[in-house]
C-alpha cells in the first residue's frame, strides 16, 4: 500500500504544487452500554479511506474517498485536489514553502499486551455487566450506566517531501456513572479509565471496587451542603486544573486562532502571564494518554511543546501551515478526526505541570477555601481570554483541613487573571482520557488532567 502511494506521489507533475501528501486510515471500533442491567447497544463499527492534499501558493485542494486504495484512486484524488488548489491560489498573496521539512521513513506499531480484536465479545459483555451489577450497592442507586469502549486506527502517508509512514493508535476505555435518589434529590457519580492500551488496561480494573467507589459517592452527594460563592481561595484537582489549561490556554494556544486574530494569546510570546508556579506543556508522546500517537495527520512526529515555562508564555500548537506562516517549527499538533475533515491545530495531553507541593501539605498549608474535584464541562472564550468551568463536587477547607462535602459548582474568571493568583502547584499529575471538538465538531481523542493547583476564582452554583 505504502508502494503504490509513494509511486503515485513521486510521479505528481504539476510545476505549481508547493506539497502534496496522500493519507490513508482504517478505524475500528467497539462500543458496550448497559444501562440498569439491560444491553442498550452493542456495536461494532468499521470504515477506512484516503484523503490527498495539494499545495499551491498559500492554497489547499482536498479530496477523500472510502474507495478501496489503488494508483488510479490516488492519482484521481491528487488530480482533483490540485484543481481545487489551483482556483483558489488564483487569489494567493503569499507562498508557503515547505521545502525545510524533513523526509521521514518509520512504522510505529503499538505494543500491547492484549489486543481487544482477539478478546472475546462474551468477555467484553460480561466486563461491562459486572460494572453495572457492582454499582447497585444500595436501594437509593436508582440508575445505572456502564460504557466500554476500544478503537484501533492504522495510518499510512506518504508526502513530496520523501516521508513514509505507517503507524497504529489503539485506545480503550470504561466509564461508570450510577444515579443516587432520596426524596426529592438525585445526584450522580462517574468513574473512568481509559487510555492509548489494549485490553490489559480493562484486565487491571477490579469492577465490583470501581463501581461501588463511584457509587457510594453518589449516595454522599444527596446530603451534600450547597458550596460557598463568591471570590475565593480554591484548590483545584487535577481534573479542573486540566479543564482550565484546556479550554482556554490550550484552546487560545491552538495557531490557526492566532494566525487569524481570534485569540487572547495572539502576541503574547515573551510576555509573562501568570506566577513562577505557572508551566504548562503540550505533551503528545506520553506513553499512555489517550491524547498520545506518534505522528500527526500531516506526518510531522509528536512533541512536548512549553506553552508557558515559570509564568512565561512561550509558543504555540502549530500545524504545517500555521508553522510555515509564523515562522517557526511544526509542533506535531496539526490533526484531523478522519480522512473526510480537514486538519486543524489541535491539543494532545494539554495540562499544567507538577510544582513542588505534596496534595497534603498543599491543603494543609490552605487557612480557609474550597478543594474542588471532579470536572464536568467546561466552555471558553478564546477571544476574551474568560473560563468557566463546573465541577461535580469539592470540599470546604477550614484550618487546613477539607470538612464539609459540597455539591455542584462552577469556577469562573479570567484565565489571566486566575494565573497571577498561583501560588502553589502539587507535585504529581493525573490524566484522564477524553475528547475534544473543535467548536461543534471535529471530535478527536484528547488527555485532560494535571496536578493540583491553588488559585483565586469565583465559585458559584449549588
Amino acid at each position: 500500500m505504502l508502494d503504490t502511494m509513494t509511486k503515485v506521489i513521486d510521479d505528481l507533475s504539476e510545476k505549481d504544487v508547493a506539497f502534496a501528501d496522500i493519507r490513508q486510515e482504517s478505524h475500528a471500533s467497539t462500543q458496550i452500554l448497559v444501562v440498569n442491567g439491560d444491553l442498550r447497544r452493542f456495536s461494532r463499527a468499521t470504515k477506512a479511506g484516503t484523503v490527498a492534499r495539494v499545495l499551491i501558493g498559500e492554497c489547499w485542494g482536498m479530496a477523500s474517498t472510502s474507495e478501496a486504495l489503488t494508483a488510479e484512486v490516488c492519482k484521481n484524488l491528487l488530480s482533483s485536489s490540485a484543481k481545487s488548489a489551483k482556483a483558489n491560489a488564483k487569489f494567493s498573496r503569499k507562498n508557503l514553502d515547505f521545502s525545510e521539512i524533513k523526509p521521514i521513513e518509520k512504522s510505529v506499531w503499538q505494543e500491547s499486551k492484549v489486543d481487544p480484536a482477539e478478546v472475546s465479545t462474551e468477555e467484553k459483555l460480561e466486563f461491562v455487566m459486572a460494572l453495572d451489577k457492582g454499582q447497585k450497592i444500595d436501594d437509593r442507586i436508582v440508575n445505572t450506566n456502564s460504557v466500554y469502549n476500544d478503537a484501533k486506527r492504522i495510518f499510512r502517508l506518504v508526502n513530496t517531501a520523501g516521508s513514509r509512514l505507517e503507524w497504529d493508535e489503539l485506545r480503550t476505555l470504561a466509564i461508570v456513572q450510577p444515579i443516587a435518589r432520596q426524596g426529592e434529590r438525585m445526584h450522580f457519580d462517574y468513574n473512568v479509565k481509559g487510555g492509548r492500551a489494549g485490553y490489559e488496561l480493562i484486565q487491571q480494573i477490579d469492577p465490583d471496587a470501581f463501581s461501588a467507589e463511584c457509587s457510594k459517592g453518589a449516595l454522599d452527594l444527596l446530603t451534600a451542603e450547597k458550596p460557598p460563592s463568591g471570590k475565593m481561595t480554591v484548590v483545584a484537582d487535577g481534573g479542573i486544573s486540566g479543564l482550565i489549561a484546556h479550554e482556554v490556554c490550550g484552546h487560545a494556544s491552538e495557531a490557526d486562532e492566532v494566525v487569524k486574530g481570534r485569540s487572547f494569546l495572539t502576541g503574547q510570546v515573551g510576555n509573562q502571564l501568570g506566577t513562577e508556579h505557572v508551566t504548562m506543556v503540550d505533551d503528545g508522546t506520553l506513553k499512555e494518554a489517550s491524547g498520545s500517537y506518534p505522528f500527526d495527520s500531516e506526518g510531522t512526529p509528536a512533541s512536548r511543546t512549553m506553552i508557558i515555562e515559570n509564568g512565561v508564555f512561550k509558543g504555540y500548537l502549530h500545524t504545517l501551515e500555521t508553522a510555515g506562516l509564523m515562522g517557526v517549527n511544526p509542533t506535531g499538533n496539526g490533526r484531523a478526526q478522519d480522512y473526510n475533515r480537514r486538519i486543524f491545530a489541535r491539543m494532545t495531553s494539554t495540562f499544567f505541570d507538577k510544582g513542588d507541593w505534596n496534595d497534603e501539605e498543599l491543603i494543609a498549608d490552605t487557612k480557609d477555601g474550597l478543594y474542588v474535584i471532579k470536572a464536568m464541562s467546561g466552555m471558553e472564550d478564546v477571544v476574551g481570554g474568560g473560563v468557566q468551568c463546573s465541577a461535580l463536587k469539592g470540599y470546604i477547607i477550614k484550618d487546613g483541613e477539607a470538612t464539609q462535602l459540597v455539591r455542584s459548582m462552577s469556577l469562573a474568571g479570567k484565565v489571566l487573571e486566575i494565573l497571577k493568583t498561583v501560588d502553589a502547584v502539587g507535585n504529581k499529575l493525573e490524566f484522564w482520557g477524553g475528547s475534544c471538538g473543535k467548536g461543534e465538531e471535529d471530535f478527536l481523542p484528547v488527555s485532560s488532567g494535571g496536578p493540583l493547583m491553588r488559585a483565586e476564582m469565583v465559585v458559584g452554583g449549588g
